[in-house]
């Protein structure tokens, strides 16, 4: 198929992508397993490695962005921050272990593996970082959002992207050669500084704001408007001070939770059901098998997958083991995927040089691989908990 980014060819693959994905994620309802595997798994039949039709693109790239973005800002939306902020003990100490210990593993895997030590700091950095759109769609749609150790899960995730980022500026500073103290000292300051001012503030600020503003506007559709430039403000804001625009995206939804009228959830929810599919199906598209021809970057591959979920599943349950085993252990499965997160850091060592080719097809195969094994993962754990009385029909 020629370039999907050509004007005659973008409805196609806007069809071909969104279509192939709802098809496949109806197939695994009816097989009783989660829709988010079917829309990964239609990324992998449609793109390269398999029937060919589409290829990653710049258009397909920011689509996905998007989606994730408004993911999380619907998850955000859900969450009262001062419910959040009561889990954060756990979530820190959650949060921290789970850091450690994939990073240390990732690096040592690799160093008793030969590898230069660049190289090693690199993939265990991909190690860090877990992907929270994952297990918040799939907690979205068994609406158990509300539940002690989701909330865990998401806290943590936004403590684990702040220090995942500064695993990342160190490990790139090694890669150039050099450190700079200051400048790490205040990308840390500015990343924790703007996390802990949104959980803390935001909502009480938007309470203030919001209806104001509402009151002054004409237009239809007044609020929806406001909150999707706040959400978009936030995600530029959260850039800036070094964290993901997800986590911005996140920060604004749970700032407005207890603000906005039911039908801005509405409308959200329509948007994110829209771009939500393209970002799934773009983890699948990422995916090159011919990568695979050697049976040792298959065995490394293997064995970085299960160090993966091992370090995830106990360097956070064990942080979290004050809620109780239970609750441990959903938070440990529910911090497993990496997704995106762990392909953008291969992405820059890649870029640096310092990360060769079959390395980074490991490290996204390990990323694909804990994405797929999540839901599972989250379905096992979270079995015989009733799910909340939705309050919209979130995802």
């Amino acid at each position: 198929m020629p370039d999907a980014g050509s004007a005659i060819n973008l409805p196609l693959a806007l069809m071909v992508v969104f279509g192939s994905a709802k098809l496949l994620a109806e197939v695994c309802e009816r097989l009783k397993q989660p829709a988010i595997i079917g829309e990964i798994l239609a990324g992998v039949i449609i793109g390269p490695s398999v029937l060919g039709w589409i290829a990653p693109n710049e258009t397909l790239h920011v689509l996905a962005e998007l989606g994730v973005m408004f993911l999380l800002f619907q998850v955000g939306l859900e969450i009262k921050a001062s419910e959040l902020r009561q889990v954060g003990g756990p979530a820190l100490v959650a949060a921290t272990a789970g850091v450690i210990l994939p990073f240390v593993l990732g690096w040592g895997i690799m160093a008793w593996d030969g590898a230069p030590r660049v190289e090693s700091l690199f993939v265990g950095a991909a190690m860090v970082a877990t992907s929270v759109g994952i297990t918040a769609k799939v907690l979205a749609e068994k609406r158990l959002l509300n539940a002690r150790a989701s909330k865990v899960i998401l806290a943590a995730a936004v403590i684990d992207d702040v220090l995942g980022l500064l695993i990342l500026a160190v490990v790139s500073s090694v890669a150039r050669g050099k450190i700079n103290p200051v400048e790490l000292g205040l990308t840390a300051v500015a990343a924790i500084g703007f996390t802990w001012l949104m959980a803390w503030w935001g909502t009480p600020a938007m309470g203030r704001v919001m209806p104001r503003l509402d009151a002054s506007l004409r237009q239809s559709e007044s609020q929806f408007n406001l909150a999707m430039i706040f959400l978009f403000a936030m995600a530029l804001l959260a850039t800036y001070a070094g964290v993901a625009a997800i986590v911005g995206a996140f920060l604004a939804g749970m700032a407005l939770s207890e603000t906005v009228e039911r039908r801005v959830h509405d409308l959200v929810h329509g948007v994110t059901d829209l771009l939500v599919p393209f970002f799934l199906a773009g983890i699948g598209l990422n995916l090159d098998v011919g990568a695979f021809a050697s049976r040792a970057t298959i065995v490394l591959s293997l064995v970085i997958l299960v160090a993966a979920i091992v370090s995830k599943f106990v360097g956070c349950g064990l942080g979290a083991l004050s809620l109780g085993v239970t609750d441990a252990v959903r938070v440990g499965c529910g911090m497993v995927p990496r997704g995106e997160v762990g392909m953008v850091v291969a992405q820059i060592g890649l870029g640096m040089g310092v990360v060769p080719k079959d390395v980074y097809a490991v490290v996204v195969f390990m990323a694909l691989a804990t994405t797929l094994v999540a839901p599972p993962l989250l379905s096992w754990s979270f079995r015989g908990l009733k799910p909340a009385v939705a309050k919209s029909a979130i995802l």
